[in-house]
């Protein structure tokens, strides 16, 4: 249930309560002498309908308690201790009720809260039998919502203004927390420029001070954000030059130097390849965090983009005696930048194929399903490797993460491959999710937004542009 909800209806309900406690309150103690014309005269009326009947039988009954009917406009009955009503009448059923004792008079406090109320004088006469007398009270004169009881229409005009206030209060004390969740959930979808906000009016309350709290966190974090995004993009810039430097040393050395260096050369041009592949992992790193402003978009076919990368896998993942299955099971016309996205999937299937067992078999399976909010493309890449560890799998993504440092040195890796997919899935409006698959191994999901259909018309007939690939270099 929502906050606001519970607010109001723990205020409305204490308020209806507090109502209908003052009005039993005021019922039960209410002075005994505070009774209607029929209640006074109830023992009177008794007797003069047993003298009635014994003077002139049902006849003169019933020509007495229709004038007290016609009089007093109440219902009356006259019963005698076997339960027989002496008037000739067929009394209704809360009647016999009633006079059964099986009914609240309105000497009881839920008597007096019953639809219709009712009076039970009892007496026994001079030839010795007992009589009862049962009556219905008109309505209006002992009801509780009559004349003589609680206002029927002031209990409404207290409940609705009661509602009204409770609403009024509920949501002044809930706005805040609204825009609070609102701005958390922007925060946490990368848009830093989030902010709660808070009204002039509100004052220095708790909860206007934690909204500006979360304002300065916000800012804070920002700040901190982009001051780190900048630090990795001029560091990665500066790395270049001093690479650049270091490859044309090393040419130059294996010019001036015999064989017996070429294995130390070897493997400075293999730690300088891979510190350059690294720098440019970075700065890819450090321009998907910019946002999307850089994104090139075009209608990108992923049937034919996952086809490219399952084929270069396979080829490569061939020293290992591992095959790259490809399943294409819907053509998946997506909106976005054909490099970025080349880069997200292959990233993926080359960490399928680095750590499924050898001689096994990954699978990279391309389809579009309907989705929550309309037509999705789906990729998903399996493995037959060992898995993951079940609490990491929310940390794969993260960069620089591994979960073996080991195994990551002797794979190559240096935990950016996944953390790039990410960004650059997130950037075109998608998701990305790993799981263990229950055969065994990891399955990796990319979910994309599908163009509508017939886009793919448009670039049909029109060259990939190979220049987008995956920035490596």
């Amino acid at each position: 249930m929502r906050l606001f909800l519970k607010i109001f209806l723990s205020y409305w309900l204490a308020l209806a309560l507090f109502i209908v406690l003052a009005i039993l309150t005021t019922l039960a103690m209410r002075p005994t002498g505070e009774v209607s014309a029929v209640e006074a005269l109830q023992n009177k009326f008794l007797s003069e309908a047993i003298q009635a009947y014994q003077t002139g039988g049902k006849e003169a009954a019933r020509n007495y308690l229709r004038s007290l009917r016609d009089t007093q406009h109440a219902w009356v009955f006259l019963f005698n201790e076997q339960g027989q009503e002496l008037s000739g009448r067929n009394p209704p059923e809360w009647i016999d009720r009633v006079e059964r004792g099986q009914a609240h008079t309105v000497e009881s406090v839920w008597g007096r809260l019953g639809p219709m109320q009712f009076l039970r004088p009892s007496m026994i006469a001079p030839d010795g039998h007992r009589y009862n007398l049962v009556i219905q009270l008109p309505p209006g004169q002992r009801t509780l919502f009559g004349p003589h009881g609680v206002p029927g229409l002031g209990i409404l005009m207290a409940v609705i203004s009661s509602g009204l206030v409770c609403f009024i209060l509920a949501r002044f004390l809930t706005s805040p927390i609204v825009r609070l969740r609102a701005a958390t959930q922007k925060l946490a979808a990368g848009d830093l420029t989030a902010r709660a906000g808070v009204h002039s009016s509100r004052g220095h309350d708790e909860m206007a001070e934690l909204v500006r709290d979360f304002d300065r966190m916000a800012e804070r974090l920002e700040s901190l954000v982009n001051a780190q995004s900048r630090l990795l993009k001029d560091i990665s810039h500066e790395l270049r030059s001093p690479l650049a430097r270091l490859n044309v040393a090393l040419e130059l050395a294996r010019q001036r130097t015999g064989p017996e260096a070429e294995s130390a050369l070897e493997r400075i041009e293999r730690e300088s390849t891979r510190l350059n592949e690294l720098v440019g992992r970075l700065l890819t790193i450090a321009r998907l965090e910019s946002g999307s402003d850089s994104l090139r978009k075009a209608p990108v076919a992923l049937e034919e983009l996952v086809r490219e990368i399952a084929k270069d896998a396979a080829f490569e993942a061939q020293a290992r005696r591992c095959r790259v299955d490809c399943v294409i099971a819907g053509d998946g016309i997506v909106i976005g930048d054909a490099g970025l996205l080349h880069s997200a999937i292959e990233n993926v299937v080359r960490n399928a194929t680095r750590y499924t067992e050898e001689g096994s078999a990954v699978q990279v399976r391309l389809e579009q399903i309907q989705g929550a909010k309309g037509p999705e493309a789906v990729v998903r890449v399996t493995d037959s490797g060992p898995g993951v560890p079940e609490e990491a799998l929310t940390k794969l993504f993260l960069p620089f993460y591994r979960i073996d440092d080991a195994r990551g040195r002797e794979t190559g890796g240096v935990g950016l491959g996944l953390a790039i997919t990410e960004r650059a899935v997130l950037l075109h409006g998608g998701s990305v999710r790993a799981a263990n698959w229950p055969q065994g191994g990891l399955m990796v999901e990319i979910r994309l937004p599908a163009a509508p259909v017939g886009t793919s018309s448009l670039f049909e007939h029109e060259p990939a542009d190979s220049a987008l690939q995956a920035e490596h270099s």
